[in-house]
């Protein structure tokens, strides 16, 4: 302050100022007379005693600036919106301001002495350490974000920048609370997060909508195409359906057209032959093509199947059945002939005939049971043997050439809403149950 004033005002500015300051006074001298040496002693003595005496206010003046200047420094750095720490290369703290003890929530006279890195969380701590450790190394002013020891419900997020000062031994930090603009940037950010996920959510309510439509669209296609396929495949078993019909039909009157014609023209044939002479081996020649015929027609379909119901035409097609060697059949039957219809004959008739044939081919059975018995749904026609199993899946796309296969079966059986079931194993054998509904049971038959 005192180079200042020296600076400001000068000594001979003082000088002047005190010579018209006594100049002012009463003159205690005559008016014109010659001064003394002793005069113009105590005149210098005067003119000294006056500039002491402005220098004297003028410190005054500028003592009363220092202490407000202080005053207003004060009050500036104790509570300014930053907290304010002198920090040693160790990161022990010289000097803070009440901000930054109050941001920290200890008192000040607590914090002297006590090492800034302890205040930081420890997950921030390493990267605190570092930080300082560079802006001593650096020399340049550095500023980074860490996280303080929790003092309340929630941890405060603080900015610190810092640098050295010139004296190399400390540094001086400016610390910064930014915890609600943390949180504010946080909630922005999780605004923004919550906006793409909606658009992204609407964007994808947009395309489900879409693919929701074009699956609509190809329900209906599909519901169109099954229709027609249930159509065809309607028309496919109606067309089967007719044509075994047909078949058997045709089987029938043949067979009749056999039995009736054929067979009494060779009877009539071989009576008269006995009027000849050296007529037998003739004779014995219609009498075979006679039994031909007649194995022939049964082939064909039996007349008792029509005639006398389906356990006898069971009965006589087991008996005359080419068994091979060391196979045995055995039939079992309810008492009384059930009253079948025509195609429920049909189908059981022509399921045994294809069984057995399939057990005398493949088998390699020893025992054949089979079985007709009633059941509260219909008649079940059973044939057990215990040959050797066989591939179920295979034989079920097989059609067997010459006979119905199991496909056949199948699909005589549904034709009059009757039901196939089959089960072969390497132990027991194999079992075919096929089951023909009679009365509120049925759902259908061939001449539909």
């Amino acid at each position: 302050m005192t180079s200042r004033l020296a600076t400001s005002k000068g000594t001979s500015g003082l000088r002047q100022r005190a010579e018209t300051r006594l100049r002012m006074r009463p003159s205690r001298s005559a008016r014109g007379k010659i001064l003394t040496d002793k005069q113009r002693m105590l005149h210098e003595l005067q003119v000294h005693e006056i500039e002491l005496e402005l220098q004297n206010e003028e410190l005054e003046i500028a003592k009363a600036d220092v202490e407000a200047a202080l005053e207003k420094y004060t009050e500036l750095y104790e509570y300014a919106p930053a907290g304010y720490y002198t920090l040693a290369a160790d990161g022990t703290i010289q000097l803070m301001n009440l901000t930054g003890a109050s941001m920290v929530g200890i008192e000040r006279s607590h914090l002297v002495g006590r090492r800034f890195g302890l205040l930081v969380s420890p997950a921030h701590r390493s990267a605190f350490n570092s930080f300082l450790g560079k802006t001593f190394a650096l020399r340049a002013k550095r500023s980074a974000e860490f996280e303080l020891s929790s003092q309340g419900p929630r941890p405060k997020t603080v900015r610190i920048e810092a640098q050295q000062l010139p004296n190399g031994l400390a540094c001086q930090a400016v610390v910064v609370d930014i915890s609600e603009r943390k949180r504010a940037e946080d909630t922005q950010g999780r605004l923004e997060a919550v906006t793409a996920a909606n658009t992204k959510l609407k964007r994808e309510i947009a395309r489900r909508k879409k693919v929701e439509a074009a699956l609509k669209k190809s329900e209906v296609s599909i519901r169109r195409l099954l229709a027609e396929s249930r159509k065809m495949q309607q028309q496919l078993r109606d067309m089967s359906r007719r044509i075994l019909l047909v078949q058997e039909e045709q089987r029938k009157e043949i067979s009749r057209e056999l039995h009736d014609q054929i067979a009494q023209t060779l009877v009539g044939i071989n009576i008269h032959m006995t009027a000849f002479a050296n007529a037998e081996p003739i004779r014995r020649l219609i009498e075979k093509a006679v039994r031909t015929v007649h194995q022939f027609a049964r082939d064909l379909r039996p007349a008792m199947l029509d005639e006398l119901g389906l356990i006898t035409a069971l009965i006589s097609y087991i008996r005359r059945f080419p068994k091979p060697k060391g196979l045995r059949i055995h039939f079992r039957a309810f008492a009384k002939e059930v009253a079948l219809g025509n195609d429920e004959r049909t189908v059981l008739y022509r399921v045994a005939q294809e069984a057995l044939v399939n057990v005398a081919r493949h088998a390699q059975a020893t025992e054949v049971a089979i079985t007709v018995r009633k059941v509260p749904e219909g008649v079940c026609l059973e044939i057990a043997d215990n040959g050797r199993s066989f591939d179920l899946a295979r034989m079920s796309r097989a059609n067997g050439g010459k006979h119905l296969g199991l496909v056949g079966m199948r699909e005589r059986l549904e034709m009059i809403g009757g039901s196939l079931w089959i089960q072969t194993t390497d132990r027991a054998g194999t079992t075919v149950r096929a089951t023909v509904p009679l009365g509120k049971y049925r759902r259908r038959g061939w001449q539909n």
